[in-house]
């Protein structure tokens, strides 16, 4: 591989990294379309589905770590909605990462996409901010409801190699009615459930190509703790309609692609 290939990882996950941090997601759905179209347009190697989704598990797993432990100090990680989800995120999502071995792209990309659309859609949904700010000792939540939505998702981000914080921080805010700040916070926490199992699947699996997860990683952990030092002092409105943006625009052009 030549060097500006691994500069163009670096920088890839720079770039996610401090979103991971700004907007408390793991980064795979920036960091899904951002590998899989960029490169072919600088002239770069192609990366496979099946290998972008291993980047994307790894590099959602330790960003999130990083900028879990800054929110955590924040005191916005809700632990028992951190346990409920993420347990139940996790064995759903190693059993879907496990079977997306025998899944062709086309398939994975239709769940990537079909995720995507649905987060879009709860994220126009117009809501209150006046509770935005509260940490989580303030915070209540339906556990059964938890558990369901755990399984469910969990099997399908694990099939594509996300963490899922872009599925989940929309379930927790218009669903749980989970304050913003500790939504973000806890998606965090959660997504290592998620990802770790999910990363166990795919490094069993040989779908991590750890040379280029190298590059990736050293260029995101430190970023994502700059992101939720911004992210903090970031008006919650202006997080949500960024989070809206990147998360719409992901959606028509996985769309797009796949009615090509």
């Amino acid at each position: 591989m030549p060097v500006a290939f691994y500069v163009f990882l670096f920088l890839a996950g720079s770039t996610v990294g401090f979103f991971s941090g700004l907007l408390g997601i793991g980064g795979g759905i920036l960091m899904f379309p951002l590998l899989l179209y960029v490169p072919p347009l600088l002239g770069l190697d192609l990366i496979s589905v099946k290998s972008i989704t291993g980047l994307t598990m790894i590099q959602g797993f330790f960003a999130s770590l990083i900028a879990m432990f800054f929110y955590n100090k924040h005191n916005l990680v809700n632990r028992q909605l951190v346990l409920t989800l993420g347990l139940s995120l996790f064995l759903s999502s190693l059993t879907g990462s496990f079977l997306s071995k025998m899944v062709p792209d086309k398939p994975l990309l239709f769940i990537f996409g079909a995720l995507a659309f649905i987060a879009s859609i709860m994220m126009l949904i117009p809501r209150s901010y006046s509770e935005d700010d509260l940490t989580e000792d303030k915070v209540s939540f339906h556990r059964p409801t938890a558990i369901v939505i755990g399984v469910v998702i969990g099997f399908l981000i694990g099939m594509v190699g996300q963490g899922g914080a872009f599925i989940i921080i929309p379930i927790l805010l218009y669903v749980l009615k989970i304050p913003l700040r500790v939504a973000l916070g806890s998606t965090l926490a959660i997504g290592l459930f998620s990802s770790s199992a999910g990363l166990v699947g795919k490094v069993a699996t040989g779908q991590v190509p750890f040379h280029m997860a190298a590059a990736l990683l050293i260029g995101a952990m430190p970023a994502a703790r700059v992101g939720g030092v911004v992210g903090k002092k970031t008006k919650t409105q202006y997080l949500r309609w960024l989070l809206a943006v990147i998360i719409i625009t992901t959606a028509v052009k996985i769309w797009t692609d796949i009615f090509k």
